[in-house]
Protein backbone atom coordinates (compact mmCIF):
# COMPACT_ATOMS: atom_id res chain seq x y z
CA UNK A 1 0.00 0.00 0.00
CA UNK A 2 1.11 3.65 -1.13
CA UNK A 3 2.35 5.86 1.95
CA UNK A 4 -0.32 8.44 0.91
CA UNK A 5 -3.45 5.64 1.27
CA UNK A 6 -2.13 4.38 4.48
CA UNK A 7 -1.93 8.21 6.08
CA UNK A 8 -5.65 8.43 4.85
CA UNK A 9 -6.93 5.53 6.35
CA UNK A 10 -5.06 6.68 9.31
CA UNK A 11 -6.69 9.87 9.17
CA UNK A 12 -9.87 8.50 8.57
CA UNK A 13 -9.78 5.82 11.33
CA UNK A 14 -8.84 9.04 13.30
CA UNK A 15 -11.49 11.03 12.37
CA UNK A 16 -14.13 8.25 12.86
CA UNK A 17 -13.13 7.71 16.34
CA UNK A 18 -13.57 11.32 17.56
CA UNK A 19 -16.85 11.40 15.47
CA UNK A 20 -18.22 7.94 17.31
CA UNK A 21 -16.94 9.80 20.44
CA UNK A 22 -18.84 12.81 20.17
CA UNK A 23 -22.05 10.81 19.02
CA UNK A 24 -21.88 9.04 22.36
CA UNK A 25 -21.33 12.10 24.16
CA UNK A 26 -24.71 13.31 22.32
CA UNK A 27 -26.44 9.94 23.01
CA UNK A 28 -25.42 9.96 26.56
CA UNK A 29 -26.68 13.73 27.28
CA UNK A 30 -29.92 13.09 25.79
CA UNK A 31 -30.54 10.05 27.67
CA UNK A 32 -29.77 11.69 30.86
CA UNK A 33 -32.03 14.39 29.60
CA UNK A 34 -34.91 12.30 29.53
CA UNK A 35 -34.21 10.74 32.38
CA UNK A 36 -34.96 13.81 34.27
CA UNK A 37 -37.89 14.53 32.31
CA UNK A 38 -39.62 11.63 33.85
CA UNK A 39 -38.52 13.13 37.38
CA UNK A 40 -39.42 16.75 37.30
CA UNK A 41 -41.01 18.91 34.62
CA UNK A 42 -38.39 21.40 35.77
CA UNK A 43 -35.30 19.99 33.86
CA UNK A 44 -33.36 22.47 32.42
CA UNK A 45 -33.10 22.64 28.63
CA UNK A 46 -30.47 19.89 26.84
CA UNK A 47 -27.22 21.69 25.43
CA UNK A 48 -25.11 19.86 23.01
CA UNK A 49 -21.28 21.56 23.11
CA UNK A 50 -18.56 20.92 20.59
CA UNK A 51 -14.76 21.02 22.57
CA UNK A 52 -13.82 24.86 21.86
CA UNK A 53 -10.98 24.02 20.23
CA UNK A 54 -12.44 23.01 17.34
CA UNK A 55 -13.51 26.58 16.39
CA UNK A 56 -9.76 27.21 16.19
CA UNK A 57 -9.71 25.23 13.32
CA UNK A 58 -11.73 23.04 11.41
CA UNK A 59 -8.91 20.79 11.54
CA UNK A 60 -9.88 19.88 14.72
CA UNK A 61 -13.26 18.83 13.85
CA UNK A 62 -13.59 15.12 12.88
CA UNK A 63 -16.52 15.65 10.15
CA UNK A 64 -14.62 18.16 8.15
CA UNK A 65 -11.59 16.02 8.40
CA UNK A 66 -13.33 13.04 7.30
CA UNK A 67 -15.04 14.58 4.14
CA UNK A 68 -11.51 15.93 3.21
CA UNK A 69 -9.61 13.11 4.54
CA UNK A 70 -7.70 12.69 0.51
CA UNK A 71 -6.77 16.11 -0.27
CA UNK A 72 -5.70 17.05 3.22
CA UNK A 73 -3.59 12.94 3.36
CA UNK A 74 -2.18 14.01 -0.25
CA UNK A 75 -0.79 17.13 1.30
CA UNK A 76 0.53 15.71 4.12
CA UNK A 77 2.37 12.50 2.25
CA UNK A 78 4.25 14.89 0.39
CA UNK A 79 5.68 16.89 2.56
CA UNK A 80 6.53 14.15 4.56
CA UNK A 81 8.29 12.72 1.66
CA UNK A 82 9.89 15.92 0.76
CA UNK A 83 11.03 15.79 4.58
CA UNK A 84 9.36 19.34 5.19
CA UNK A 85 6.66 18.38 7.51
CA UNK A 86 6.13 20.17 10.71
CA UNK A 87 2.73 19.51 13.14
CA UNK A 88 0.84 22.49 13.35
CA UNK A 89 0.40 24.09 16.80
CA UNK A 90 -1.11 21.82 19.45
CA UNK A 91 -4.13 22.96 21.59
CA UNK A 92 -2.91 23.17 25.16
CA UNK A 93 -5.14 21.98 28.30
CA UNK A 94 -3.86 22.10 32.03
CA UNK A 95 -5.14 18.69 33.70
CA UNK A 96 -5.30 18.76 37.54
CA UNK A 97 -3.09 15.83 39.43
CA UNK A 98 -4.79 14.08 41.81
CA UNK A 99 -2.43 15.38 44.12
CA UNK A 100 -1.70 18.80 43.40
CA UNK A 101 -0.16 19.89 40.18
CA UNK A 102 -1.34 19.95 36.87
CA UNK A 103 -0.34 18.69 34.11
CA UNK A 104 0.06 19.87 30.19
CA UNK A 105 -1.38 17.95 27.54
CA UNK A 106 -1.49 18.91 24.01
CA UNK A 107 -4.51 18.07 21.83
CA UNK A 108 -3.06 18.03 17.84
CA UNK A 109 -5.24 18.56 14.87
CA UNK A 110 -6.75 15.46 13.51
CA UNK A 111 -4.25 14.86 10.54
CA UNK A 112 -1.29 15.51 12.66
CA UNK A 113 -2.61 12.83 15.63
CA UNK A 114 -3.17 10.41 12.75
CA UNK A 115 0.18 11.02 11.51
CA UNK A 116 1.71 10.59 15.02
CA UNK A 117 -0.37 7.61 15.54
CA UNK A 118 0.58 6.09 12.24
CA UNK A 119 4.45 5.97 13.01
CA UNK A 120 4.14 5.19 16.20
CA UNK A 121 2.48 2.16 14.79
CA UNK A 122 4.99 1.52 12.33
CA UNK A 123 8.14 2.08 15.03
CA UNK A 124 6.37 -0.26 17.34
CA UNK A 125 6.00 -2.82 14.65
CA UNK A 126 9.55 -2.90 13.81
CA UNK A 127 10.85 -2.73 17.33
CA UNK A 128 8.58 -3.77 20.05
CA UNK A 129 10.87 -7.18 20.32
CA UNK A 130 13.64 -4.93 21.28
CA UNK A 131 11.75 -3.86 24.61
CA UNK A 132 12.02 -5.78 27.71
CA UNK A 133 9.12 -8.07 28.52
CA UNK A 134 9.04 -6.24 32.32
CA UNK A 135 8.15 -2.58 30.47
CA UNK A 136 4.12 -3.34 30.13
CA UNK A 137 3.01 0.36 28.63
CA UNK A 138 1.45 1.48 25.14
CA UNK A 139 2.46 -1.63 23.33
CA UNK A 140 -0.20 -4.45 21.92
CA UNK A 141 1.24 -7.18 23.63
CA UNK A 142 1.25 -5.95 27.22
CA UNK A 143 -1.06 -3.84 29.25
CA UNK A 144 -1.54 -2.77 32.66
CA UNK A 145 -3.36 -5.58 34.07
CA UNK A 146 -0.70 -8.24 32.61
CA UNK A 147 1.70 -6.43 35.27
CA UNK A 148 -0.48 -6.47 37.80
CA UNK A 149 -0.81 -10.41 37.34
CA UNK A 150 3.28 -10.25 37.18
CA UNK A 151 4.04 -8.73 40.42
CA UNK A 152 1.32 -11.08 42.10
CA UNK A 153 2.47 -14.20 41.13
CA UNK A 154 6.20 -13.16 41.78
CA UNK A 155 5.86 -11.51 45.07
CA UNK A 156 3.34 -14.67 46.25
CA UNK A 157 6.52 -17.02 46.06
CA UNK A 158 7.88 -15.09 49.18
CA UNK A 159 6.57 -14.68 52.79
CA UNK A 160 8.74 -11.35 52.66
CA UNK A 161 10.94 -9.58 50.09
CA UNK A 162 12.55 -5.99 49.27
CA UNK A 163 10.58 -3.33 46.93
CA UNK A 164 12.10 -0.19 45.86
CA UNK A 165 9.81 2.60 44.89
CA UNK A 166 10.49 5.67 43.17
CA UNK A 167 8.90 8.70 41.02
CA UNK A 168 10.03 10.65 38.09
CA UNK A 169 9.37 14.46 38.35
CA UNK A 170 7.80 15.55 35.07
CA UNK A 171 8.94 12.76 33.25
CA UNK A 172 7.90 13.71 29.87
CA UNK A 173 8.75 16.80 29.83
CA UNK A 174 12.14 16.84 31.70
CA UNK A 175 13.55 14.02 28.70
CA UNK A 176 17.02 15.04 27.45
CA UNK A 177 16.98 15.50 23.31
CA UNK A 178 20.47 14.69 22.82
CA UNK A 179 20.31 11.72 24.89
CA UNK A 180 16.92 10.55 23.44
CA UNK A 181 18.29 11.32 19.76
CA UNK A 182 21.44 9.25 21.06
CA UNK A 183 19.45 6.10 21.29
CA UNK A 184 17.95 6.24 17.47
CA UNK A 185 20.77 4.29 16.22
CA UNK A 186 21.94 2.44 19.30
CA UNK A 187 20.13 -0.86 20.87
CA UNK A 188 19.17 -2.39 17.61
CA UNK A 189 16.49 -0.33 17.36
CA UNK A 190 14.90 0.45 13.54
CA UNK A 191 14.44 4.27 13.01
CA UNK A 192 14.56 5.34 9.44
CA UNK A 193 15.32 8.79 8.25
CA UNK A 194 11.63 9.66 7.52
CA UNK A 195 10.65 8.52 11.05
CA UNK A 196 13.61 10.59 12.64
CA UNK A 197 11.82 13.79 10.81
CA UNK A 198 8.55 13.03 12.14
CA UNK A 199 9.36 12.10 15.57
CA UNK A 200 11.75 15.53 15.79
CA UNK A 201 8.71 17.99 13.91
CA UNK A 202 6.54 16.70 16.83
CA UNK A 203 9.17 17.33 20.12
CA UNK A 204 8.90 20.37 22.22
CA UNK A 205 11.07 23.48 21.42
CA UNK A 206 14.50 23.52 23.06
CA UNK A 207 16.68 21.10 24.42
CA UNK A 208 14.28 19.03 26.46
CA UNK A 209 10.71 17.47 26.83
CA UNK A 210 8.55 15.26 25.05
CA UNK A 211 4.76 16.22 24.53
CA UNK A 212 2.21 14.17 26.33
CA UNK A 213 -1.18 13.76 23.97
CA UNK A 214 0.17 12.40 20.67
CA UNK A 215 0.96 8.73 20.30
CA UNK A 216 4.57 9.01 19.20
CA UNK A 217 5.64 10.05 23.01
CA UNK A 218 5.00 6.37 24.35
CA UNK A 219 7.18 5.01 21.59
CA UNK A 220 9.36 7.59 22.67
CA UNK A 221 8.88 6.84 26.63
CA UNK A 222 9.65 3.16 26.36
CA UNK A 223 12.82 4.14 24.21
CA UNK A 224 14.02 6.57 26.50
CA UNK A 225 14.17 3.68 29.62
CA UNK A 226 15.57 0.98 27.39
CA UNK A 227 18.62 1.40 29.00
CA UNK A 228 17.29 1.38 32.42
CA UNK A 229 15.02 -1.97 32.16
CA UNK A 230 18.45 -3.33 30.40
CA UNK A 231 20.45 -2.56 33.13
CA UNK A 232 17.91 -3.89 35.97
CA UNK A 233 18.10 -7.04 34.28
CA UNK A 234 21.11 -7.44 34.03
CA UNK A 235 21.53 -7.02 37.79
CA UNK A 236 19.40 -9.96 37.83
CA UNK A 237 16.43 -7.67 39.33
CA UNK A 238 12.42 -8.22 38.65
CA UNK A 239 10.88 -5.26 38.09
CA UNK A 240 7.11 -4.22 36.16
CA UNK A 241 7.45 -0.34 34.53
CA UNK A 242 4.23 1.24 32.89
CA UNK A 243 6.11 4.57 31.67
CA UNK A 244 7.53 6.35 33.91
CA UNK A 245 5.63 4.25 37.02
CA UNK A 246 8.28 1.14 37.90
CA UNK A 247 8.10 -1.03 40.52
CA UNK A 248 11.45 -3.12 41.11
CA UNK A 249 11.81 -6.04 44.07
CA UNK A 250 14.06 -8.82 44.94
CA UNK A 251 14.45 -11.02 48.12
CA UNK A 252 18.44 -9.89 48.23
CA UNK A 253 18.98 -6.49 49.55
CA UNK A 254 21.77 -5.91 48.06
CA UNK A 255 20.30 -6.22 44.83
CA UNK A 256 17.44 -4.03 45.68
CA UNK A 257 20.48 -1.56 46.75
CA UNK A 258 21.55 -2.03 43.08
CA UNK A 259 18.54 -0.62 42.00
CA UNK A 260 18.67 2.30 43.75
CA UNK A 261 21.79 3.36 41.72
CA UNK A 262 20.45 2.18 38.63
CA UNK A 263 17.80 4.90 38.87
CA UNK A 264 19.80 7.56 39.91
CA UNK A 265 22.33 6.80 37.43
CA UNK A 266 19.23 6.92 34.97
CA UNK A 267 18.12 10.14 36.48
CA UNK A 268 21.77 11.83 35.89
CA UNK A 269 21.78 10.57 32.19
CA UNK A 270 18.15 11.27 31.01
CA UNK A 271 17.94 14.76 32.87
CA UNK A 272 14.69 12.93 34.22
CA UNK A 273 14.77 14.30 38.39
CA UNK A 274 13.40 11.99 41.06
CA UNK A 275 10.95 13.23 43.33
CA UNK A 276 11.46 13.26 46.46
CA UNK A 277 8.12 15.12 47.86
CA UNK A 278 7.79 15.07 51.67
CA UNK A 279 4.24 15.67 53.37
CA UNK A 280 4.24 15.98 56.80
CA UNK A 281 7.80 13.94 57.40
CA UNK A 282 6.49 11.34 54.94
CA UNK A 283 8.09 10.45 51.23
CA UNK A 284 4.93 11.04 49.44
CA UNK A 285 5.97 9.72 46.19
CA UNK A 286 9.46 8.16 46.08
CA UNK A 287 9.09 5.66 49.37
CA UNK A 288 12.71 4.20 48.44
CA UNK A 289 13.00 0.48 49.30
CA UNK A 290 11.22 -0.85 52.47
CA UNK A 291 10.59 -5.11 53.30
CA UNK A 292 7.21 -5.86 52.25
CA UNK A 293 5.53 -8.36 54.79
CA UNK A 294 2.90 -8.78 56.67
CA UNK A 295 1.62 -6.99 59.74
CA UNK A 296 2.33 -10.45 61.61
CA UNK A 297 5.88 -10.98 60.77
CA UNK A 298 8.75 -9.60 62.91
CA UNK A 299 11.12 -7.36 60.76
CA UNK A 300 14.56 -5.93 61.31
CA UNK A 301 13.85 -2.96 58.92
CA UNK A 302 12.53 0.16 59.90
CA UNK A 303 11.59 1.14 56.59
CA UNK A 304 8.93 -1.60 56.22
CA UNK A 305 5.18 -1.77 54.64
CA UNK A 306 2.28 -4.37 54.05
CA UNK A 307 1.22 -3.12 50.75
CA UNK A 308 2.52 -1.22 48.23
CA UNK A 309 0.47 0.87 45.33
CA UNK A 310 0.72 0.40 41.22
CA UNK A 311 -1.28 1.61 38.82
CA UNK A 312 -4.69 2.12 40.78
CA UNK A 313 -4.40 -1.18 42.72
CA UNK A 314 -2.66 -1.96 46.31
CA UNK A 315 -0.79 -5.21 46.49
CA UNK A 316 0.63 -7.07 49.26
CA UNK A 317 1.99 -10.28 49.86
CA UNK A 318 -1.53 -12.25 49.80
CA UNK A 319 -3.80 -9.95 48.36
CA UNK A 320 -4.78 -7.69 45.37
CA UNK A 321 -6.79 -4.45 46.24
CA UNK A 322 -8.03 -1.50 44.78
CA UNK A 323 -5.70 1.37 46.41
CA UNK A 324 -7.12 3.80 48.99
CA UNK A 325 -7.27 7.11 46.64
CA UNK A 326 -9.04 4.92 44.00
CA UNK A 327 -11.50 3.82 46.41
CA UNK A 328 -12.12 7.19 48.10
CA UNK A 329 -12.79 8.82 44.36
CA UNK A 330 -15.60 5.37 44.02
CA UNK A 331 -17.38 6.89 47.23
CA UNK A 332 -17.23 10.43 46.43
CA UNK A 333 -18.99 9.71 43.22
CA UNK A 334 -21.77 7.03 44.34
CA UNK A 335 -21.84 9.60 47.60
CA UNK A 336 -22.94 12.45 44.46
CA UNK A 337 -25.23 10.27 42.73
CA UNK A 338 -27.27 9.96 45.87
CA UNK A 339 -26.91 13.62 46.84
CA UNK A 340 -28.19 14.37 42.97
CA UNK A 341 -31.23 12.17 42.66
CA UNK A 342 -32.35 12.37 46.36
CA UNK A 343 -31.38 14.73 48.55
CA UNK A 344 -30.47 18.24 46.10
CA UNK A 345 -34.46 18.46 44.90
CA UNK A 346 -35.62 18.82 48.01
CA UNK A 347 -32.52 21.55 49.61
CA UNK A 348 -33.88 24.42 47.85
CA UNK A 349 -35.92 27.41 49.19
CA UNK A 350 -38.91 25.85 47.01
CA UNK A 351 -40.02 22.85 45.51
CA UNK A 352 -39.96 22.93 41.85
CA UNK A 353 -42.20 20.34 39.86
CA UNK A 354 -40.60 17.22 41.51
CA UNK A 355 -41.99 13.96 42.44
CA UNK A 356 -42.89 13.14 45.90
CA UNK A 357 -43.58 9.37 47.12
CA UNK A 358 -46.27 8.24 47.67
CA UNK A 359 -48.16 5.00 47.37
CA UNK A 360 -45.27 3.20 48.19
CA UNK A 361 -43.40 4.29 45.28
CA UNK A 362 -40.47 6.48 45.21
CA UNK A 363 -39.01 7.23 41.47
CA UNK A 364 -36.22 9.06 42.70
CA UNK A 365 -35.00 6.18 44.66
CA UNK A 366 -35.06 4.01 41.83
CA UNK A 367 -33.24 6.17 39.68
CA UNK A 368 -30.61 7.08 42.11
CA UNK A 369 -30.56 3.13 42.64
CA UNK A 370 -30.18 2.93 38.67
CA UNK A 371 -27.68 5.56 38.52
CA UNK A 372 -25.30 3.27 40.94
CA UNK A 373 -25.63 0.41 39.32
CA UNK A 374 -24.65 1.89 35.76
CA UNK A 375 -21.25 3.25 37.73
CA UNK A 376 -20.81 -0.03 39.07
CA UNK A 377 -21.87 -2.78 36.30
CA UNK A 378 -22.11 -0.65 32.95
CA UNK A 379 -24.80 -2.13 30.87
CA UNK A 380 -25.01 -5.05 32.62
CA UNK A 381 -28.13 -5.71 34.71
CA UNK A 382 -28.80 -7.54 38.21
CA UNK A 383 -30.65 -10.18 36.03
CA UNK A 384 -27.61 -10.66 33.29
CA UNK A 385 -25.17 -11.08 36.15
CA UNK A 386 -27.03 -13.89 37.80
CA UNK A 387 -27.32 -15.70 34.74
CA UNK A 388 -23.75 -15.04 34.10
CA UNK A 389 -22.41 -16.47 37.20
CA UNK A 390 -25.15 -19.42 37.02
CA UNK A 391 -23.42 -20.32 34.01
CA UNK A 392 -26.38 -20.11 31.52
CA UNK A 393 -25.02 -16.87 29.41
CA UNK A 394 -21.82 -16.97 27.03
CA UNK A 395 -19.30 -14.01 26.53
CA UNK A 396 -19.46 -11.13 28.35
CA UNK A 397 -18.08 -7.08 27.26
CA UNK A 398 -18.00 -4.83 30.19
CA UNK A 399 -17.18 -1.66 30.83
CA UNK A 400 -18.51 -0.40 34.42
CA UNK A 401 -16.03 1.39 36.78
CA UNK A 402 -14.74 -1.68 38.20
CA UNK A 403 -13.81 -3.18 34.48
CA UNK A 404 -10.75 -0.98 35.62
CA UNK A 405 -9.67 -3.49 39.07
CA UNK A 406 -10.59 -7.53 37.16
CA UNK A 407 -7.73 -8.82 39.27
CA UNK A 408 -8.88 -8.38 42.50
CA UNK A 409 -7.88 -10.91 45.24
CA UNK A 410 -9.53 -9.18 48.42
CA UNK A 411 -13.16 -10.16 48.41
CA UNK A 412 -12.79 -8.70 52.38
CA UNK A 413 -12.56 -5.25 50.32
CA UNK A 414 -15.66 -5.89 48.28
CA UNK A 415 -17.90 -6.78 51.06
CA UNK A 416 -16.43 -3.99 53.23
CA UNK A 417 -17.12 -1.71 50.31
CA UNK A 418 -20.81 -3.17 50.31
CA UNK A 419 -21.63 -2.24 54.05
CA UNK A 420 -20.49 1.21 53.35
CA UNK A 421 -22.93 1.61 50.13
CA UNK A 422 -26.17 0.16 52.12
CA UNK A 423 -25.70 2.62 55.13
CA UNK A 424 -25.08 5.25 52.86
CA UNK A 425 -28.35 4.32 50.66
CA UNK A 426 -29.87 3.71 54.12
CA UNK A 427 -28.87 7.12 55.45
CA UNK A 428 -29.50 8.86 52.53
CA UNK A 429 -33.15 8.00 52.78
CA UNK A 430 -33.94 8.87 56.24
CA UNK A 431 -32.38 11.84 55.27
CA UNK A 432 -34.87 12.21 52.17
CA UNK A 433 -37.56 11.60 55.18
CA UNK A 434 -36.48 14.37 57.60
CA UNK A 435 -36.72 16.50 54.21
CA UNK A 436 -39.64 15.50 52.74
CA UNK A 437 -41.69 16.25 56.84
CA UNK A 438 -40.09 20.04 56.57
CA UNK A 439 -42.41 20.32 53.46
CA UNK A 440 -45.43 18.90 54.80
CA UNK A 441 -45.10 15.72 53.28
CA UNK A 442 -44.99 13.32 56.05
CA UNK A 443 -43.55 9.66 54.47
CA UNK A 444 -42.80 8.06 57.48
CA UNK A 445 -45.46 4.85 57.15
CA UNK A 446 -44.70 4.11 53.44
CA UNK A 447 -41.99 2.22 51.59
CA UNK A 448 -38.84 2.64 51.77
CA UNK A 449 -39.28 4.84 54.71
CA UNK A 450 -41.07 2.56 57.05
CA UNK A 451 -38.26 0.04 56.45
CA UNK A 452 -35.84 -0.74 59.71
CA UNK A 453 -32.34 -0.96 59.30
CA UNK A 454 -32.03 -4.99 59.71
CA UNK A 455 -34.15 -5.57 57.06
CA UNK A 456 -33.04 -2.76 54.51
CA UNK A 457 -31.30 -4.57 52.22
CA UNK A 458 -33.63 -7.70 52.32
CA UNK A 459 -36.72 -5.30 51.95
CA UNK A 460 -35.54 -3.26 48.96
CA UNK A 461 -34.47 -6.43 47.12
CA UNK A 462 -37.58 -8.64 47.38
CA UNK A 463 -39.99 -5.07 46.96
CA UNK A 464 -42.19 -5.12 43.87
CA UNK A 465 -44.80 -2.58 43.28
CA UNK A 466 -46.69 -3.44 39.76
CA UNK A 467 -44.76 -6.52 39.07
CA UNK A 468 -41.25 -4.91 39.16
CA UNK A 469 -38.81 -5.09 41.74
CA UNK A 470 -36.80 -2.25 41.06
CA UNK A 471 -35.05 -1.20 44.46
CA UNK A 472 -32.11 -3.78 45.11
CA UNK A 473 -29.31 -2.12 45.86
CA UNK A 474 -25.99 -3.04 43.61
CA UNK A 475 -23.32 -4.81 45.13
CA UNK A 476 -19.22 -4.72 45.04
CA UNK A 477 -18.81 -8.27 45.86
CA UNK A 478 -21.46 -9.33 42.60
CA UNK A 479 -19.80 -7.34 40.26
CA UNK A 480 -16.57 -8.44 41.53
CA UNK A 481 -17.21 -12.66 41.36
CA UNK A 482 -18.03 -11.72 37.65
CA UNK A 483 -14.97 -10.05 37.24
CA UNK A 484 -13.09 -13.51 38.52
CA UNK A 485 -15.06 -15.45 36.48
CA UNK A 486 -14.82 -13.54 33.57
CA UNK A 487 -10.97 -13.96 33.77
CA UNK A 488 -10.61 -17.24 34.64
CA UNK A 489 -12.52 -18.41 31.81
CA UNK A 490 -12.12 -15.89 29.44
CA UNK A 491 -8.89 -14.16 30.00
CA UNK A 492 -8.21 -10.38 31.11
CA UNK A 493 -8.03 -9.41 27.35
CA UNK A 494 -12.09 -9.75 27.04
CA UNK A 495 -12.53 -7.02 29.67
CA UNK A 496 -9.99 -5.16 27.44
CA UNK A 497 -11.00 -4.92 23.96
CA UNK A 498 -9.27 -5.68 20.79
CA UNK A 499 -5.25 -5.98 21.56
CA UNK A 500 -6.11 -5.15 25.02
CA UNK A 501 -7.02 -1.16 25.09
Amino acid sequence: MKFREQLEDAITEEAKKLSLRYHAYHNALHLEHERRKKRTTAVQAKVLKVPDYWLIDRKFDPFYVHRNRSSIARSIAEKITRLDYSPRGPHKRLIKKPKGGTREICVYQIPDAAVSSLFYRTLLKKNQHRFSGSSYAYRADRNAHFAIQDIEVRIREYSRIFVAEYDFSKFFDSIDHDHLFSQFNANGFSISPRDEHVIKAFLKPGTRGIPQGTSLSLFLANLVCWKLDRRLEDRGLKFARYADDTLIWSPEFSKISDAAHILHDFSAETGVKINYKVVEGVYTKSKGIRLLCSDEMPSEFAGRTNSVDFLGYQISIDNISIKHDSVVKIKRQINFILYDHLLRPLRGSKLSAIQIPSNGRDPDLVSALSSIRRYLYGNLSDEFIRRFLAGSTGHIFYKGVMSFYPLLTDKQQMCDLDGWLVNQVWKAVRMRLRLLVKWKFNRAGDFPFNVPRAKFVADLRTYKKHGRGRYSIPSFVVIYLALRKIVSEQGVQQLLGKDGY
